[in-house]
């Protein structure tokens, strides 16, 4: 009877750890660029593009609000990085966000699929070994998978609160040079308006990158 049990349970184990090899990071990358694509498509393509331009002061910085405003783009739409934070505000130019400048939303993802990973295994084991008898609803389970992936993702956005952004190091030697990075964010239809306004008035900054997709902190940004 002991080689039996001793023998179930081996087998149980093996079994999770073929299910958890079938959830791997790949997986999980899918289904979240999926899920944003589905909200993408209700917001009827109002975040459709990112366009990084760097602009050397903050005067020709807050010339390009202004001159954005004109074509369009309210301040919901520019966000400016940069170590200047006071002349920002002073200017009245619209700063960034954590959002954009901490790797919160990527160490959330893998906190809560790590979270998620062990609270199967969790919930495994309880309906397994039975420590509450067998008589345990089995909503439980579902709960324990529940609460170990937002714990998960509540630890991963608190380590995301200590590292900068993995996009941003791209531009890491301007931003410490004083330089200005100015997010556009455009649908389709405001996007070549953007162009040509910022080709023609302000030659001065330069078009460094283009992002689809900045809120998938998933995805690998590519610098022009």
């Amino acid at each position: 009877t002991c080689g039996g049990y001793k023998n179930k349970s081996k087998s149980f184990v093996l079994e999770q750890e073929h299910k958890i090899k079938n959830i791997n990071y790949k997986t999980f990358c899918t289904y979240y660029c999926a899920i944003l694509n589905i909200v993408k498509g209700m917001l009827g393509g109002v975040l459709m593009k990112t366009n990084y331009y760097l602009s050397p002061t903050l005067t020709s910085t807050q010339q390009i609000s202004d001159d954005l405003h004109d074509v369009g783009i309210n301040d919901w739409f520019i966000h400016v990085i940069s170590k200047d934070e006071a002349g920002l505000k002073k200017e009245q130019v619209h700063s960034s966000n954590y959002l954009e400048t901490l790797d919160v939303l990527r160490n959330g993802g893998i906190g809560g699929l790590i979270g998620f990973i062990v609270g199967v295994f969790a919930a495994g084991a309880l309906m397994f070994f039975k420590p509450f008898g067998p008589q345990m609803p089995e909503f439980i389970y579902l709960i324990v998978i529940v609460i170990l992936t937002l714990f998960g993702i509540w630890e991963g956005g608190l380590a995301g609160v200590a590292c900068e952004n993995r996009k941003l190091r791209k531009f890491r030697d301007e931003l410490e040079d004083g330089k200005y990075l100015i997010l556009i964010y455009t649908s389709k239809k405001q996007d070549k308006a953007v162009l040509d306004m910022m080709a023609a008035k302000h030659p001065e900054t330069n078009l460094v990158a283009t992002d689809r997709q900045f809120f998938n902190p998933f995805c690998r940004l590519k610098r022009i």
